[in-house]
């Protein structure tokens, strides 16, 4: 049905009122026939021109059916959630928040909470009887080390890779321009720079992933010149190398060949007619030290710009390895990114999305601890994702450790996604993660960015309320006993009661706490394989 849609409505029109031209002169009855299909057509050209609602749109007339089922999706669509197996969408109170502050309607509730505070596992942070003002222009973080030239100051929310490819064009001009106007960043994703994250101008974020798309030479490896030709584009603010991410770690990207146009393949450097899957790892380095080294060639290339990675926690030890490499070089990332498990993807295995790759809340304060011990934590800023639709979302995060937010699906809600789960198949309904020209005529940049732009702003005013309430009139202050969660029917804890945030240089000093002794021992900075350090078996 999401074949020509939109051309099948407007041939349909000319076809029927031919057809009762038709009926008027020969049949008696023609006019009815108009009578009854004529009201429908009303309703279709009202859905074809309207430029709110994406589903309408390229579904005339059937696409009202679906906010039928949304006015009544207490019973309907909450069933639907509780009984996907297919995937993780946002529950319907999250999906409600971002609609509410994506299009600036009312977000107060009546009533009182909509939480069950009295769940297990329920969170929520303490106020104080001296709030403060804070100003949600004030919450920016400023990224860049000791070797940066060219730091940039990043609002703490932003849009984290999404590849044009996996995304429409229309979409990306959408978060873009959103982010334009919201002077906040856009993560690129693996899949390069096109016209479209560039016509109007929003910072960008370049990822570059295993397929060095954008700075790909002839043979699928690294580019310095092509590089560097691009990362001088001044929307270009910060660089990232994708090690690895949540939702597939240890997989490379995947684009299906049916979402692949010549425009996309020309941007990556691939062939026409068949699936662009990213390499698992880079060629470009090899080891820990060759990982710090690509970061300063890129960073010198760049003329100073911000270098860092993302990963999803895995082997604990290589990260060790990492921070040792770091030391052992003096060359440091401006910022690292720490992508959880959870984390979205538009295509990968279903045993790499479930069963691979440590949780985002686990990871962060893992690599915000051992960057701690190593005393290199002042200079790195840790950015993190994983679901965030909310202020409080955000501040938990930043008391854990973080420094700056990521978000994807809740910006593509934003966006109008509705989670039909479709995203690797071409026919997103909504026009977000498709390449299909009837689909994306859906998606109206000049509408749609509005609501990005809604999103974020009222999600960071938000959590300047909260910090505020909080009594605190800063982020740096944020700490994990801020942090409430039932941990029973009859306690209460905070986040500092179990969770132990190390004392800068401890590492250094010889004072590695049993929980990281072991990886600290297999860590080598000249390789990612553990160094031999004697266990126990099952059999012993």
């Amino acid at each position: 049905m999401d074949i020509g849609t939109r051309s099948v409505f407007v041939s349909s029109f000319i076809f029927f009122l031919a057809l009762s031209v038709l009926f008027h002169f020969f049949f008696p009855w023609g006019n009815l026939m108009w009578a009854v299909i004529g009201p429908l057509f009303v309703v279709g050209f009202i859905d074809f021109f309207q430029t709110k609602q994406a589903i309408r749109r390229n579904f005339p007339v059937l696409g009202n059916f679906r906010y039928f089922l949304e006015s009544i999706r207490p019973e309907i669509n909450q069933y639907f959630i509780e009984n996907n197996t297919d995937g993780k969408p946002f529950s319907r109170e999250e999906r409600s928040i971002v609609y509410q502050r994506a299009k600036r309607v009312l977000d107060t509730m009546p009533f009182g909470t909509q939480q069950d505070v009295y769940k297990t596992g329920y969170e929520y942070v303490a106020h104080s009887l001296s709030p403060l003002h804070v100003d949600e222009n004030d919450l920016r973080v400023e990224v860049g080390g000791p070797d940066c030239k060219k730091p940039y100051s990043c609002s703490i929310f932003n849009i984290s890779a999404m590849s044009y490819g996996s995304l429409s064009k229309n979409a990306v001009m959408s978060l873009n321009r959103g982010a334009a106007e919201g002077k906040f960043a856009h993560n690129t994703g693996e899949g390069g720079i096109s016209k479209w994250h560039l016509k109007y101008g929003g910072d960008l974020i370049w990822q570059i992933g295993t397929g060095y798309f954008g700075c790909r030479n002839n043979e699928g490896g690294f580019d310095p010149e092509k590089f560097k030709e691009r990362s001088q584009l001044d929307n270009v603010k910060m660089i990232e190398i994708k090690l690895s991410q949540g939702a597939k770690p240890g997989h490379g990207g995947i684009l299906p060949a049916e979402k692949l146009t010549p425009e996309i393949a020309e941007i990556r450097g691939v062939p026409m007619g068949r699936d662009v899957n990213s390499p698992p790892g880079h060629s470009a380095f090899k080891t820990p030290t060759e990982l710090c080294n690509f970061v300063g060639k890129l960073r010198e290339l760049s003329g100073g710009k911000p270098v860092g990675f993302k990963l999803c926690i895995g082997n604990r030890y290589e990260f060790h390895a990492i921070c040792k490499a770091m030391i052992e070089t003096g060359i440091k990332p401006d910022f690292i990114v720490v992508d959880g498990a959870e984390g979205g993807t538009g295509a990968a295995p279903l045993e790499f999305t479930n069963w691979i790759g440590t949780p985002g809340i686990d990871a962060l304060v893992l690599v915000n601890n051992i960057l701690r011990g190593y005393d290199l934590r002042k200079d790195i800023k840790i950015i993190t994702s994983g679901k965030v639709t909310t202020g409080f979302g955000a501040l938990k995060r930043i008391a854990l450790g973080a420094d700056i937010i990521y978000a994807a699906r809740s910006m593509m809600l934003a966006l109008g996604c509705i989670q039909a789960l479709r995203c690797n198949s071409n026919h997103c309904p909504a026009g977000v993660a498709t390449q299909n020209p009837d689909l994306m005529e859906g998606l109206v940049v000049d509408d749609k960015y509005k609501r990005v732009l809604s999103f974020h702003d009222e999600t960071v005013k938000a959590a300047a309320h909260m910090l505020g309430a909080m009594g605190l009139d800063n982020l740096e202050k944020l700490h994990p006993r801020h942090i409430k969660r039932r941990v029973s029917d009859h306690e209460i804890q905070e986040y500092s009661d179990f969770l132990e945030i190390l004392k800068s240089g401890c590492f250094l000093k010889g004072e590695i706490p049993e929980e990281h002794k072991r990886d600290h021992d297999m860590a080598n900075s000249s390789t990612f394989d553990a160094n031999d350090v004697p266990y126990v078996s099952k059999s012993t």
